[in-house]
């Protein structure tokens, strides 16, 4: 099956791998779209919604939808990011009022990452509705966590409306260890994990994940006509640094990057897409990164000239064809800089949530060895997987 939809998708995604609000997504729909399925059990109640830019029903945002169909919706919850998607990586949201709605808009992302409880004392339920690319350290799913325990506390109903996850077609990765918990990573999950936000949200729930071992009162709205043999096209870019499909495809690979002293496209218009370093000594592309919208913090080696590796010229069908986490990037990177001894940066074991990753990378490990290394856990979360799907899993 997933053979039969890459061949379909080849000619008609990977040509400019854009995001396009108009393509038909194999009939895809998302949670929020199927609106007879949920807007009854709204009706009467004091609505929450976690939500930013990604949260659309036909091209329009869930918070203005809902309110146009009479619910009532009290409050805005914003991630990473903020409500509109338009804050930088790593930049502090704050608390505001939306202009266009007039509701309050509390910042997940800054002084606090979770709701405090006062926060849900006149909220009957909380709608959770972001777009994830299923990798573990892309902090939406950190937010979830924070919220249901919140919701948790206070005994406030969460819904998540769910969404195709564009890497749920394979898992990978090593799995976090609790010694690299952080919010680039929570869950003893691999870096991609191929589930959905309501599937991973069961899984946290059931699974003791939460604080005190607490479980919230969990609900959802599946996708339909999705199963994780699909190839779903984004309709919107989901952060400012994955402008297109093939970011959100190299993300799991080259977001290790992060935790070196490689730049890998932020300050250009190609984010995700390139990697590089002014003393690089692979690779015949250069580029020079800038503090641009999305990368306006400084992005490594600003006004530098970085050689590098430009991947926009590789095949998508072959990353496509062979899913998986590409280590040979980063591992020709780290043999090809002249300063090895410091290409780590400590928040690389945040990101690859286990140590020997690195330190695998630094004696020079064969692939398949370093792959080796995190299968057994691999192969038990895999497992446990199982138990929380709510699609067709791409192993049947």
């Amino acid at each position: 099956m997933y053979r039969i939809l890459l061949a379909f998708f080849s000619v008609f995604i990977f040509s400019g791998l854009t995001f396009c609000q108009q393509q038909k997504r194999t009939q895809i729909k998302p949670g929020a779209e199927r609106m007879e399925v949920y807007l009854h059990s709204l009706e009467g109640k004091s609505l929450g919604v976690v939500a930013n830019h990604t949260s659309l029903v036909d091209d329009v945002h869930l918070v203005d939808t809902l309110i146009s169909r009479g619910m009532n919706v009290k409050k805005i919850f914003s991630p990473e990011h903020g409500f509109r998607g338009d804050r930088d990586a790593g930049e502090y949201v704050s608390t505001y009022t939306d202009e266009r709605t007039g509701l309050p808009v509390i910042s997940l992302y800054g002084k606090r990452k979770k709701p405090k409880p006062e926060d849900l004392d006149d909220l009957d339920a909380v709608i959770f509705d972001i777009q994830d690319v299923g990798v573990r350290f892309y902090t939406y799913i950190s937010t979830l966590h924070y919220v249901m325990e919140t919701c948790a506390k206070t005994g406030t109903e969460l819904i998540v409306f769910d969404r195709p996850n564009p890497n749920g077609f394979y898992i990978d990765g090593p799995v976090l260890k609790k010694k690299q918990q952080s919010f680039v990573g929570i869950h003893p999950i691999p870096i991609v994990h191929g589930m959905t936000v309501a599937e991973l949200a069961r899984m946290i729930n059931r699974e003791g994940w939460l604080k005190d071992e607490v479980r919230c009162e969990l609900d959802w709205v599946k996708c339909d006509n999705y199963t994780h043999d699909s190839l779903y096209e984004l309709p919107v870019k989901p952060s400012p640094n994955l402008p297109n499909m093939r970011s959100v495809y190299l993300y799991p690979s080259l977001g290790l990057f992060e935790g070196t002293i490689m730049n890998v496209g932020r300050g250009t218009n190609f984010p995700f897409q390139v990697y590089g370093h002014p003393k690089l000594s692979e690779g015949d592309f250069s580029y020079i990164p800038r503090s641009i919208e999305g990368a306006s913090k400084s992005p490594k080696h600003e006004g530098e000239v970085c050689r590098g590796v430009d991947l926009r010229e590789i095949s998508m069908d072959s990353v496509l064809n062979e899913p998986g986490i590409n280590l040979n990037w980063i591992k020709s990177a780290y043999n090809s800089v002249d300063n090895a001894e410091d290409f780590f940066l400590p928040f690389f074991n945040n990101l690859a949530g286990d140590t020997r990753l690195q330190k695998l990378l630094e004696r020079e490990a064969s692939i398949s060895e370093i792959k080796e290394s995190w299968q057994k856990d691999l192969d038990q979360f895999a497992r446990k997987r199982k138990k929380y799907l709510l699609y067709k899993d791409f192993t049947e």
